[in-house]
């Protein structure tokens, strides 16, 4: 049986840009800018990097394909260079390619860089699908779009729990109002005004009854991390007790929630099966007692609420009790989004994944300022790319 990656690698530095309409740089600039904040603080050179991995989802808009734009971009002299993409997971994707590297003894020091560059296509939302899961998908479901689906999964939720619409919108409107409130503390997110629950439940209604401020933004953005065995970071950083991977999952639908099975609509079950792994192989037995805080896929509201019931932190069907007595506040006992989420960052593809741990690893670190959650030992990160019904999910849990 295999035995997992639970303490094998440990995070020697991140970097991460200021996500946001970057106008003023290319997706390169972004780059260069994570990569150098995230060398400065793993304290190497260049040439002790091994190998690299880079996601990036919409390679078209952006750096093109293959990763020979990651190597050019930050001269990284003939290592070996592999771009990854799994749709909204493609950051985390590049970060276990990095942590997989030097868990086998591939590498001693591998970089991880998600990136990507959406603003410039002049797109409110994500750029057209069209074909990106198949030219099949066009006679199966071409008028899907991702505010639809998701808002689906709104509706089954209070037909298999019996809650009521306005306790739903309500409920999300919390969740929405909370991370706005981090992210107005994170001097790196792309929106940093609070709004208030009752400015959430009056904006205009996108699918219903996901509202404006129930749906994330497109952003532009770049985040990076070094990797290494947790002996060489002790020589790096003889002072610092090393952050450490202790759990790194994926899991990707069979098809059989949208075809073949009697899913209920109100989970995705990707999350689920990912999690359980993750907790497995970190040693996790109860999740709501261990983790100390987290970074879920809030894509949407509905998303970080059915999220809290796949992670196994919420019983099913109550994690509207947890939401009403603040337990997912910065304040509360296991705070979600404390740098502000994908509400408050949008959702530059490739660099989400990478973003999200920033985030969890500066917690750990102490270094996270005004939205310093106290003495954390345990963060976990999630991504969650496709539709409910159809998906790809990753579940990563990092510690001290």
């Amino acid at each position: 049986m295999a035995s997992g990656i639970k303490d094998k690698v440990a995070i020697l530095g991140m970097g991460c840009t200021r996500f946001g309409e970057r106008w003023d740089v290319q997706a390169e600039d972004l780059m260069v800018e994570a990569y150098t904040e995230c060398m400065e603080d793993a304290k190497i050179e260049k040439k002790d990097i091994d190998a690299s991995w880079f996601g990036s989802c919409f390679d078209e808009v952006n750096v093109g394909k293959s990763a020979i734009s990651l190597p050019m971009t930050l001269k990284l002299p003939y290592i070996g260079a592999t771009r990854v993409e799994n749709f909204c997971a493609s950051g985390t994707e590049s970060f276990r390619g990095a942590v997989y590297a030097v868990a086998s003894g591939a590498a001693d020091i591998a970089l991880a860089m998600g990136a990507e560059k959406l603003k410039d296509t002049g797109y409110g939302g994500l750029p057209d699908f069209g074909t990106a899961m198949g030219t099949f998908n066009r006679l199966i479901m071409p008028n899907a779009t991702a505010p639809g689906s998701f808002a689906l999964m709104a509706t089954g939720y209070c037909a298999k729990y019996n809650v009521s619409p306005e306790d739903l919108k309500t409920a999300l409107a919390k969740i929405s109002a909370k991370s706005h409130a981090n992210g107005a503390k994170n001097p790196k997110a792309h929106l940093r005004k609070e709004v208030t629950v009752d400015q959430i439940l009056s904006a205009p209604i996108i699918a219903w009854p996901l509202g404006l401020f129930d749906c994330c933004g497109v952003s532009d953005g770049a985040a990076c991390a070094i990797v290494t065995t947790p002996e060489i970071a002790k020589k790096i950083k003889p002072n610092e007790d090393p952050t450490l991977v202790k759990a790194l999952q994926i899991a990707i639908t069979s098809g059989e929630e949208m075809w073949y099975d009697n899913w209920d609509g109100a989970h995705v079950e990707t999350t689920t099966r990912a999690a359980a792994k993750a907790y497995a192989e970190a040693g996790v037995k109860t999740p709501r007692d261990e983790i100390s805080m987290m970074e879920v896929h809030d894509c949407f509201s509905i998303t970080e609420l059915a999220t809290y019931e796949d992670l196994q932190i919420s019983p099913r069907g109550k994690a509207i009790d947890d939401i009403n007595d603040g337990f997912y506040n910065l304040d509360g006992k296991i705070p979600c989004q404390p740098d502000g989420g994908l509400k408050c960052f949008g959702h530059p593809i490739g660099a989400s994944g990478l973003r999200m741990l920033y985030e969890m690893y500066n917690q750990l670190n102490g270094r996270a300022g005004d939205r310093q959650i106290k003495d954390p030992k345990l963060g976990l990160t999630h991504n969650l790319g496709g539709f409910p019904a159809m998906s790809v999910c990753s579940v990563a849990i990092i510690g001290k």
